[in-house]
């Protein structure tokens, strides 16, 4: 039996040299809510947030896009990612959308969203006999 699995399975290490097709990757991110602010804390390593570093919003919904460009070295072999990562996430429904702030520091980029006062959702309804 212990002669058959490595005909069944052959060498399973070229297993780690195939390129199998990968989820484009997203970007790390952590969040905190409190009563006044919404903060996505996201990370991008290596990235010049001046060039390739977007921040949009669309009907509640808030993207980071980035590109990471690749380096021109000769090597045989890199395992670092290049391309372009995204990641969106759904704001709080009180989120004041043009206050919206945005910084970055070694590596980290921190989106503040200040939130309003909360507004009562329900109303009470009148029954009626009939």
């Amino acid at each position: 039996m212990s002669a058959l699995l490595p005909r069944l399975f052959g060498d399973m290490t070229d297993w780690l040299e195939v390129d199998f097709p990968r989820v484009p990757p997203a970007i790390r991110v952590e969040d905190r809510v409190s009563d006044r602010e919404y903060v996505l804390r996201a990370e991008l390593p290596g990235i010049d947030p001046e060039k390739d570093v977007q921040v949009t919003i669309l009907n509640g919904v808030l993207t980071l896009k980035a590109e990471r460009r690749e380096q021109t070295d000769a090597t045989s072999r890199s395992e670092f990612r290049y391309g372009v990562l995204h990641r969106s996430v759904r704001l709080p429904v009180n989120a004041d959308e043009a206050a919206i702030t945005a910084t970055y520091d070694k590596g980290i980029l921190e989106i503040t969203v200040p939130l309003t006062a909360a507004e009562a959702t329900g109303r009470q309804i009148t029954v009626t006999i009939r």
